[in-house]
């Protein structure tokens, strides 16, 4: 395999650092216990590969400062999501998989298919603009759509909201979601936010209310409902 070969396929666990970092910084600095702790390794161990992936190029790197991702590294890292939210899409709507086992399947999937495999899945599924749980997927030349949702909790009581994506961290809190219909582009009304416990109410369009605690409230993402669903 060529010198370019290998920098184009890099190891399973160069790929989960490298997206683990995009996903929770984006562009900017991710700290080492947020990487140990979204990938449940040790700190240690995270700090040994942030100074590898330094010298890779993909990130820069300060001792007590996190990583960022260098454009090479935002590539790198969007090249894989854009990969795993196919693969989840396939699954759920060729395959049968529910909301809730896509991702970790699509977890176990990602490093074994090669870029040409997911542009022909791409054009299978006819070029889908968002996975399951109604995250962005990024297109072939690595551009992502811009997204203006937040978490549920920053919302005010009395506010319409519209779900545009979950963030599945969680099977079981997926599987809660989907059996209360709490799914990308339902219609919610802010009942109350509590800042004591972080419980969040919302009422949704069958006049239905949710209680949701802060594991539930912060994997919800929502935006200002879209004409199409006033």
């Amino acid at each position: 395999m060529s010198e370019s070969a290998v920098t184009r396929l890099p190891s399973t666990s160069v790929g989960d650092y490298v997206k683990a970092i995009w996903e929770i910084a984006g562009s900017e600095a991710a700290s080492t216990k947020d990487v140990a702790d979204r990938l449940s390794i040790s700190s240690a161990s995270v700090t040994n590969m942030f100074t590898r992936l330094r010298e890779k190029g993909l990130v820069e790197y300060e001792r007590y400062h996190g990583a960022s991702l260098t454009q090479a590294g935002c590539a790198e890292a969007l090249r894989l999501i854009r990969r795993h939210r196919l693969i989840e899409t396939f699954l759920m709507q060729q395959l049968g998989y529910s909301w809730e086992d896509v991702h970790d399947e699509a977890e176990r999937l990602e490093h074994a298919v090669s870029d040409e495999f997911t542009d022909r899945l791409a054009q299978l599924l006819g070029h889908p603009v968002r996975d399951p749980h109604g995250a962005p997927i990024p297109a072939s030349d690595g551009t992502l759509a811009p997204d203006d949702s937040s978490p549920l909790d920053t919302a005010q009581a009395g506010e319409r909201i519209q779900i545009s994506r979950v963030v599945p961290r969680n099977a079981a809190a997926l599987a809660f979601l989907a059996k209360h219909g709490l799914v990308p582009g339902r219609l919610l009304k802010v009942q109350e936010v509590r800042g004591l416990d972080g419980v969040v109410t919302v009422e949704d369009e069958d006049g239905a209310s949710h209680a949701l605690g802060p594991l539930l409230a912060n994997t919800i993402f929502v935006q200002a409902p879209s004409e199409d669903g006033d």
